[in-house]
């Protein structure tokens, strides 16, 4: 029996009428009301004009029934309970019509068989038990009064009218998604090149250099797709409450961002992928907002290459050493800036002399008050630049974030995967780096745990302690020890020792340090090796300094050239480390402290008191308290890197240490983010002075609190603890974002567990918080910030006591699922999607109040109820 057989027996002059009598007579008027009007709402037996009850509902569903069973012969199959039974089934599947959430318009859409599936779903007990004829009887049945059922709301006389303004929408909407796509369409002059200049962002962006991985094609190259990490950025709104967005959408709803981010931590990595999904175009939603933009990555350590002065937007591609500058068409970036679609990359303004910043915030104004329709990125480390430092200029400022237990997880596992020793070493490490504290606070970001990756794997499982150790360990792997074990030499092949190796790029370094530079001419390369060789006669007889040069540059793993004709560290850490190296060797300790202050030398300060001897040491740190003691603009800096310098002492006369600890006391509780994030650098010795909370402000107990979250290690917990039943939403709210980054049981039974949860969303980025959160009878407010199924949520939420979630994670769903949860209230939809599909969302009746990205498209917000209010946020 199939429904056109049946269609063609039951006459649409039996049907039609049928049909009919289960709608309400067609008004006056064109019905262009604000909202459709829904099937529940034109159906007889429901609403103001009741002209039919069940009994009638139930005639008409008998005689359909009847009328069909005879014309195809099924009465006689069927015995009489059952075709009872397919009668009482075809009432409750039409009956349904009044409780629709859909309009005619959609019913339509949707199509006969859909809307038939539609109804008959929600009464599938009405056909337990029956016999597969009586079951698809009733499926035919409703298949054909479906049918008719279209035909009717199809001739009402509101269908077309509003067809046509459902259309309408559809069509402004579509209009403004064109409109986007011709503003951020080139000239027809231009297309060609940017095409081309495209392809070249994507080859020499698309890939990063990662350090100790060593894949067949070509050594030491990740492809960005494989490599790239999807981080966290952290700031806070006006009111200080905190913000947490994933790290490639800090541009998404804000034209202008200052991103700050520690030596390592993946600044430029981030420029890179905002640069090739820009070139690329893609449809990936978490770039579809980049689309049509053109990227200009301006790097300031090649900018200012050599004192040059800071460039004008025609020589951008030039000044980076784009080869294929002189083939823009004239007038090209006035073009792309005046239009707005320019992606403004300018990486590391703590890269270039702190004297010369100023000079680069008035360039930074000076261009966009020129261009303001761009979107502008600026990176830099977090004590390079203070707070509010392009303020002026509307700059959101965000950080970084350390990454958390997951995010080094993942890395370990793709690092391991991509060297091929996933099973051999990866699980090894994984499991290091959980157990030993140590380990855990080191591997922070990025390039610590590929140094630890590679380290791990090279030396077969054994890893040394402390940063030191660690630099030192990696030196001799890159600079003798890969080659040896290789055989890469062969006889008659230039052989250099690791020390001679360390003694010359190290001179490169401190002279790089000196003159705050990060890049560096070759030619002041080759003047410095030359001096250096003359007390190095085995090295200088090998070859000519040229040869020298490109042997450093090719077997040390330590050097590389961005463009012909300079010279740079693999990264900047490295410069630093073996800058401080050659200042201790030099006894440069009083220079080292009459630059203290700067903040390009925080790192080589501190790697110098790793490197000296116990009584340089001393010298050192007293040096920085004495600066300190007489400085007023610099006390609290000096103060606090003595303090962070403590961690790399390993031997130091215990006055000292009660001095410097003293004059970090005083610093304590931070009063501002800056100072917590100062505080935090200094590291795990910093957990023993924090106070509180009893005796602190409000302000001073969040950025206590924010200080022990930064220092990122379980020895944090019990710290963090004693500020567990503090009421200040600020800290609670930090609090509950600090989860992910220590051991998921632990932190929660000890502070999770006693939060208080008015206002508060707790913050779940993994099944196991909340499976724990579940153990202590889940709570009102969530945020989800990993991609869970809809089956985890409601497994694990509480359904009674759900009253607010907010999704910042893309689950790739429609949202019915949601209408589990009866005491919903609150929806807010944070993920990183151009557009939102909230359609589905009218089947949560509890909903009052749903919040949207300020930025996001948002479809079938029209088929909402008027009772659920949406507030768009920024």
């Amino acid at each position: 029996m199939e429904p056109v057989s049946i269609g063609a027996r039951l006459a649409s002059s039996i049907v039609a009428p049928l049909v009919k009598k289960l709608f309400v007579t067609d008004g006056p008027g064109a019905g262009l009301v604000d909202r459709p009007v829904r099937v529940s709402d034109l159906v007889s037996f429901r609403g103001e004009k009741r002209t039919l009850g069940n009994a009638e509902l139930r005639k008409i569903a008998e005689e359909l029934v009847e009328r069909a069973a005879q014309s195809t012969g099924t009465s006689e199959r069927l015995p009489g309970f059952e075709q009872h039974a397919v009668v009482n089934a075809v009432a409750h599947s039409l009956g349904s019509l009044g409780h629709l959430d859909m309009d005619d318009v959609q019913a339509v859409q949707l199509g006969y068989l859909g809307l038939s599936r539609h109804l008959r779903a929600g009464n599938q007990a009405a056909t337990l038990g029956l016999s597969s004829d009586a079951v698809l009887l009733h499926a035919n049945v409703m298949d054909t009064a479906c049918l008719h059922i279209l035909h009717f709301f199809t001739t009402r006389s509101t269908f077309v009218p509003r067809t046509l303004v459902e259309q309408s929408r559809r069509i402004e909407e579509l209009s403004s998604k064109i409109d986007l796509l011709i503003l951020r369409t080139p000239s027809p002059a231009d297309g060609g090149f940017e095409e081309r200049y495209a392809r070249y962002i994507s080859r020499k962006y698309g890939k990063l250099t990662i350090f100790g991985l060593d894949l067949p094609e070509a050594s030491g190259v990740w492809p960005l797709d494989a490599a790239y990490l999807s981080l966290e950025a952290t700031g806070t709104t006006a009111g200080d409450m905190p913000v947490v967005l994933p790290a490639e959408q800090v541009l998404s709803g804000r034209d202008r961002v200052l991103l700050r981010g520690v030596a390592g931590s993946g600044k430029t990595t981030l420029v890179q992928w905002l640069a090739v999904s820009a070139a690329r175009n893609g449809l990936d939603e978490r770039s579809l907002y980049l689309h049509g933009l053109v990227p200009f990555v301006l790097p300031m350590r090649s900018l200012t290459r050599a004192g040059a002065r800071l460039p004008t937007p025609d020589e951008f591609l030039a000044a980076v050493g784009c080869p294929i500058a002189q083939a823009q068409p004239t007038g090209w970036y006035d073009r792309v800036l005046t239009a707005g679609r320019g992606l403004m990359l300018i990486d590391g303004i703590d890269e270039m002399p702190e004297a010369e910043r100023e000079d680069a915030r008035s360039w930074l104004r000076d261009l966009i008050d020129a261009y303001p329709k761009n979107r502008w990125l600026v990176t830099s480390r977090p004590s390079a630049v203070r707070e509010h430092w392009l303020a002026c200029e509307e700059f959101s400022e965000l950080d970084l974030a350390p990454m958390s237990r997951d995010d080094v997880a993942a890395f370990i596992k793709r690092w391991h995967h991509a060297a091929g020793s996933a099973d051999v070493y990866g699980k090894e490490l994984l499991y290091a780096v959980r157990a030993k504290q140590e380990l855990a606070r080191l591997a922070t970001n990025p390039l610590m745990c590929a140094l630890i990756c590679a380290l791990h794997r090279d030396r077969r499982g054994y890893l040394p302690d402390g940063r030191k150790e660690l630099y030192d360990a990696a030196l001799s792997m890159l600079l003798s020890r890969r080659d040896r074990e290789r055989g890469i030499y062969r006889t008659g092949d230039m052989r250099i020792g690791e020390t001679h190796q360390v003694q010359l790029i190290q001179k490169l370094a401190y002279w790089l340090i000196r003159n705050g530079r990060s890049e560096m001419d070759s030619t002041d390369v080759l003047d410095l090796l030359s001096r250096a060789l003359t007390a190095m006669p085995r090295v200088a007889e090998q070859g000519t300094v040229e040869q020298i040069y490109r042997y450093l540059l090719v077997r040390s793993g330590l050097l590389l050239e961005p463009v012909e004709g300079t010279m740079q560290f693999i990264h900047r850490t490295f410069q630093d480390y073996l800058g401080a190296r050659a200042a201790v060797e030099s006894l440069d300790f009083d220079f080292l402290g009459g630059n203290a202050h700067l903040d390009q030398w925080e790192d080589v300060i501190r790697m110098a008191v790793a490197h000296a001897r116990p009584a340089e040491r001393t010298r050192l740190l007293t040096g920085l308290l004495t600066h300190g003691d007489a400085s007023k603009d610099a006390r609290h800096r000096l103060h606090l890197l003595a303090a962070a310098c403590l961690d790399d002492a390993t031997e130091l006369d215990p006055a000292v240490r009660t001095e410097v600890q003293h004059r970090a006391e005083k610093l304590i509780p931070p009063r501002s983010v800056a100072q917590a994030r100062a505080l935090a650098d200094v590291g795990p010795v910093v957990l023993e002075l924090l106070q509180g909370p009893e005796n602190l402000t409000p302000d001073e107990a969040y950025f206590t609190v924010l200080t022990a979250v930064r220092v990122g290690t379980d020895a944090a917990i019990p710290v963090l603890t004693r500020f567990r039943t503090v009421n200040d939403l600020r800290v609670r709210t930090e609090l509950a974002l600090a989860w992910s980054r220590f051991d998921t049981d632990r932190y929660g039974e000890e502070v999770i567990a006693y939060l208080h949860e008015e206002d508060l969303y707790f913050v779940i980025s993994s099944s196991q918080e909340l499976c724990t959160l579940h153990r202590f009878g889940g709570r009102s407010f969530l945020r989800i910030t990993s991609p869970l199924s809809p089956e985890e949520i409601q497994r694990f939420c509480v359904q009674d006591r759900l009253t607010g979630l907010c999704i910042a994670a893309d689950l790739r769903c429609s949202w019915e699922w949601l209408a589990w949860f009866s005491r919903l209230t609150e929806l807010t939809l944070e993920a990183p999607s151009p557009e939102v599909d909230v359609s589905s969302l009218r089947r949560v009746l509890s909903l009052r109040t749903l919040r949207l990205p300020a930025a996001a498209r948002v479809v079938g917000a029209e088929q909402l109820p008027p009772t659920l209010k949406i507030v768009r946020t920024s």
